[in-house]
């Protein structure tokens, strides 16, 4: 068992010890609505911090998973809900700015339909070489790319995500045609990689580390502004002359109509929650990097995420249909 998954079980299970204490409390019972499913590294920190948030607030907080349209359900049920509190919506951020610009009609929007609370943690995504690809860093990557475009397939978790239009995004830096692959998550593309099936992808950096570290595959570039705290060794795309920084990052909101104060007071809380040594010691152990912000500055980053990505979606001409 590598570490990621021993310190999400010990989560697991520090949390199920504690679920009767937090049922227990005062206060009205919140609920935490997560649109994906159990067991990733965004469920772990909800319940991070609905573990925290329930003995800072005085009150009941329990995570709901409520998956399905690549987020949309459990975005549309926060949306929905009575703006009294006990909803809280925690989600990535680009399921936040990249859903309205894919829909043919979008089905929120986030600064009308939501108050901000704060920006939670950032991940990572890198380009990821499989066998196939016999590339030992970006600059070999290139000249394979080059000498071989028949072959040039790469996997993402999924269409309509940041993998997928920084893919867009690096063929048309590159001048090169590529073929996109959708996979369901990122372990398949891993899979696919290993076993030499799949020349490259780009994919979550934390997925990728285990394999990386094993020899199975070769993480060539992250995606991130400056080098990853989990690769220091691992160059950026821009060090590679790639203008593109596409991490991501959680956040939490409120449904419209929500106290301000309230989401004030939340935020103090989740600030308060992920500086906490053992709590960010548990988040980077599964590659996620605290933050937590002001309402402030999630709406800051939110709107910088969605200037920078629009003319890039717009390009690619990707939509779905509700």
């Amino acid at each position: 068992m590598d570490r990621r998954s021993f310190m999400a079980g010990c989560v697991g299970l520090a949390l199920s010890a504690n679920a009767n204490d937090v049922l227990a409390q005062s206060g009205p019972l919140t609920r935490i609505i997560f649109p994906f499913s159990a067991g990733a590294g965004g469920d772990t920190l909800c319940r991070i911090l609905a573990q925290h948030l329930s003995q800072l607030l005085d009150r009941s907080v329990i995570v709901e998973n409520r998956t399905g349209g690549d987020g949309l359900i459990g975005i549309r049920a926060v949306k929905t809900a009575s703006p009294d509190g006990t909803t809280i919506l925690v989600t990535t951020g680009p399921t936040m700015y990249l859903l309205p610009m894919v829909e043919t009609e979008p089905s929120f929007n986030a600064g009308k339909d939501f108050v901000p609370v704060s920006l939670l943690a950032r991940f990572e995504f890198a380009v990821v070489a499989g066998p196939a690809a016999d590339a030992k860093d970006f600059k070999q990557f290139l000249a394979w790319l080059k000498a071989n475009p028949n072959r040039a397939t790469y996997g993402v978790p999924s269409n309509g995500t940041i993998p997928h239009f920084t893919g867009s995004r690096l063929e048309e830096v590159l001048g090169i045609s590529m073929t996109r692959v959708p996979y369901r998550g990122s372990a398949p593309i891993i899979n696919d990689l290993v076993g030499g099936h799949l020349p490259f992808g780009i994919t979550t950096l934390a997925d990728a580390i285990p394999q990386h570290r094993a020899g199975g595959v070769r993480i060539l570039a992250v995606s991130s502004a400056a080098r990853s705290p989990f690769l220091p060794d691992v160059p950026t795309l821009k060090e590679n002359g790639i203008e593109l920084v596409a991490d991501a990052w959680y956040g939490m909101w409120l449904p419209a109509g929500s106290s301000r104060e309230f989401a004030r007071q939340l935020s103090t809380a989740v600030t308060t929650s992920l500086a906490k040594a053992e709590v960010r010691e548990t988040l980077l152990a599964i590659g996620l990097i605290p933050v937590g912000t002001t309402p402030e500055g999630l709406t800051q980053e939110l709107a910088a995420n969605t200037a920078f990505w629009q003319p890039i979606v717009k390009a690619t001409g990707y939509k779905i249909t509700n």
